[in-house]
């Protein structure tokens, strides 16, 4: 939208305003602000389509394949191409530079040589050495010319090469020899030529050309030798020139393999330098731009278009530059120059060997990419085809049907992944059975839990004078212990806490059954020691030979303030007097004698003749607490057991506080001592006080 309103904007500021420059301005964010849109949607397009394109395996495994296999072998085949290319374009550019190497030492050669022979030399005898130079040199180079010039001044004033250019003096050509089609006859020398003398290339324009003479192909390479002849005065000296033509693109051509197309750029060295003004010659022209080109035999003999540098000197100021040749080699031509030599292994030489061997190396590689690539797809295939039987199996489970099987086509690790899966399908629907009969089990005990809770007494059990309050906490859903508060009349109550062996369900069933049976005991005898001998008679009948009860059972009169109670084998009774000093533990643990309930051992005579009864006199605010052995054997980390020490200290500590605060206190206390240690045992606490009568509700 942004770059809408931009693009309209720039409309009409131009169009009624002219303001190109705004107007551009605008039209230039506006594109902006489309651009930026469109990279946006792109990637929130990829973005939101690449989990649906790249969700399936097959697809995941392909592009990794592509990634691992098809890329790494496209960049290696790209890489040895390019090198092959660098080595190919470097080889030409390589011959080509040595080539005109070669060519200026040519020259110079020839113009050493004629100097040489013309010291002392005049008139016809001089004008005959230079034809006879000129004539040799042409039957390699037909354009090859030589010129014979007279100076005007002495070899050894010539300025340093590259120096500003020097005046040089007058001089005139006294002689010359060959066509001298491409350039004039040199009537002088530059000042910078020394007595060295020198051999370079140069380069000239034919009519009409520019220094950029790149763009119109216009501009050719002439090879310049000048030395001095060595005279009195040293003023004479001999030029050759061998333009780089028809002829020296032939003979290129048959000692390197490389095909001259002509000069392509020229990048002097100085603003200043400017190429030589050649002649206006049709028909050297002609044979300058034409191109020497050996019938194509195909692709590897088709010569292939590359560029060489070649240093050249302004024959002007003597500054040097370079421009670039325009060549043609083939790759056929390359590797023949390479591979030279004149061992032969039967009908082949050796760079034939080497080609034919990477030959067979590079086939054995489209070979093995080949059968990587079928293979690959075919394990690609495999793979995700398991892939999407697991998927659509899982799919047919989720859906219930658990007879679907998946078929089992090969025997490596994903068919047995496939027969795992069968065999796991066939096996659920026992476990879900089996999970329902369990939930079944589950929700049975929680009832068979609330109707165990439901006949234990809960929270405060006020009694008239009498304070009371229980905890019950099974290890399990329904647990063996059990307590009551059983109403005698005449303001006595019967209190009992009972543990049967074991946990879990059989415990909970004769916790039960024990119940029943107290209260039907409870109206017929008042003494615990009489009531605990019938119920071990009737237990021990009726009992599991592996089972037994513990039991302490009191009688608590509140109008004599006094408590009778019998300990058929249970935990120790703990009673906290409020009247007792504070030296040493204000606290009684009752310990009086007597065997557990339901023990086979003879007619009971045993048990009645150890089991004894006590009473003591419980004050205005004396507690009691009464309790199972998951209290005081309750465990922590450490495997330490709560006791009844720690038990009787927690009561003293808490003897003053609110009676409905201390089970909360007793039962926070034993929870901190365990942490997080699991129950191992029901936990039953019992406590009273005695109250004052006049205050009892």
């Amino acid at each position: 939208m942004a770059g809408a309103i931009l693009k309209a904007l720039s409309w009409v500021i131009g169009t009624l305003f002219g303001g190109a420059g705004i107007s551009s301005l605008l039209d230039f964010l506006g594109s902006a602000a489309f651009l930026a849109s469109g990279i946006g949607l792109v990637a929130l397009l990829a973005g939101s389509a690449r989990p649906r394109l790249l969700w399936p395996v097959r697809r995941k495994l392909s592009l990794s394949y592509v990634f691992i296999g098809a890329v790494p072998a496209g960049l290696i085949i790209t890489f040895f191409a390019l090198c092959g290319l660098l080595v190919f374009f470097s080889v030409s550019a390589y011959l080509m530079e040595s080539r005109v190497r070669t060519l200026v030492g040519e020259a110079r050669v020839q113009a050493d040589a004629t100097a040489i022979e013309l010291r002392g030399r005049t008139g016809d005898v001089a004008a005959g050495i230079v034809a006879r130079r000129q004539d040799e040199l042409a039957r390699v180079y037909p354009a090859a010319s030589f010129a014979l010039v007279a100076t005007g001044r002495a070899c050894s004033a010539a300025a340093a090469p590259g120096a500003s250019p020097m005046p040089a003096p007058g001089g005139r050509m006294l002689l010359g020899a060959g066509p001298w089609a491409h350039l004039e006859e040199p009537a002088s020398l530059p000042g910078w030529i020394g007595c060295d003398g020198v051999s370079t290339v140069t380069v000239y324009s034919v009519p009409g050309a520019t220094v950029r003479a790149a763009e119109t192909g216009r501009l050719r390479l002439v090879v310049r030798a000048v030395a001095w002849t060595g005279g009195p005065s040293g003023q004479t000296a001999v030029v050759v020139d061998i333009p780089v033509g028809r002829d020296t693109a032939r003979q290129l051509r048959e000692d390197t393999g490389i095909e001259l197309a002509g000069v392509a750029a020229l990048v002097p060295s100085a603003g200043d330098a400017r190429p030589l003004t050649g002649r206006i010659n049709p028909a050297a022209e002609a044979e300058a731009t034409s191109r020497v080109a050996a019938p194509a035999r195909g692709w590897l003999e088709q010569p292939q278009s590359w560029y060489a540098f070649v240093d050249v000197r302004d024959w002007q100021t003597g500054h040097i530059g370079n421009v670039a040749v325009s060549i043609g080699m083939s790759p056929a031509e390359v590797f023949r120059r390479l591979s030279a030599t004149t061992v032969r292994i039967g009908d082949f030489n050796l760079g034939q060997l080497l080609v034919l061997l990477l030959s067979l190396i590079g086939g054995l590689f489209l070979v093995i990419e080949v059968v990587a690539a079928v293979m690959g797809i075919g394990l690609a295939r495999s793979i995700t085809g398991s892939v999407d039987e697991l998927f659509a199996g899982t799919n047919r489970i989720r859906q219930g049907d658990f007879t679907y099987k998946i078929p089992i086509r090969t025997r490596d690790q994903l068919g047995e992944l496939a027969e795992s899966f069968n065999s796991m399908t066939a096996s659920i629907e026992g476990l879900l059975r089996e999970k329902a009969e369990k939930e079944r089990l589950e929700q049975e005990l929680r009832i068979a839990r609330e109707i165990q809770m439901s006949l234990l007494p809960q929270g405060l059990l006020s009694q008239p004078g009498l304070s009371l309050s229980a905890h019950c906490e099974p290890a399990r859903e329904v647990g063996g212990d059990y307590y009551d508060v059983l109403p005698l009349g005449e303001g006595c109550f019967g209190l009992l806490i009972a543990d049967v062996s074991g946990k879990g369900t059989s415990a909970a069933l004769y916790m039960a059954e024990l119940k029943g049976l107290m209260l039907a005991l409870s109206h017929h005898h008042r003494s615990p020691r009489n009531l605990l001998i019938e119920a071990n008679r009737i237990l021990s009948a009726h009992l599991d030979s592996r089972s037994f009860i513990t039991m302490v059972y009191a009688v608590v009169d509140v109008a004599a303030r006094t408590m009778t109670y019998a300990r058929a084998g249970h935990c120790p009774v703990i009673h906290v007097p409020v009247s007792t000093g504070t030296v040493g533990l204000p606290a009684r643990v009752l310990t009086p004698d007597g065997m557990v309930l339901g023990l086979k051992l003879d007619d009971g005579s045993a048990f009645n003749a150890l089991l004894s009864e006590e009473t003591i006199i419980l004050g205005p605010g004396d507690m009691v607490a009464l309790y199972t052995d998951g209290i005081s054997e309750a465990m922590n980390a450490s495997l330490e057991c709560y006791g009844e020490h720690r038990l009787a200290e927690a009561l003293v500590a808490r003897r003053h506080l609110p009676f409905e605060n201390l089970r909360d206190g007793i039962l926070a206390e034993i929870q901190a001592f365990v942490g997080d240690s699991p129950q191992h045992d029901d936990m039953t606490l019992l406590l009273l006080r005695m109250d004052d009568v006049e205050g009892a509700n």
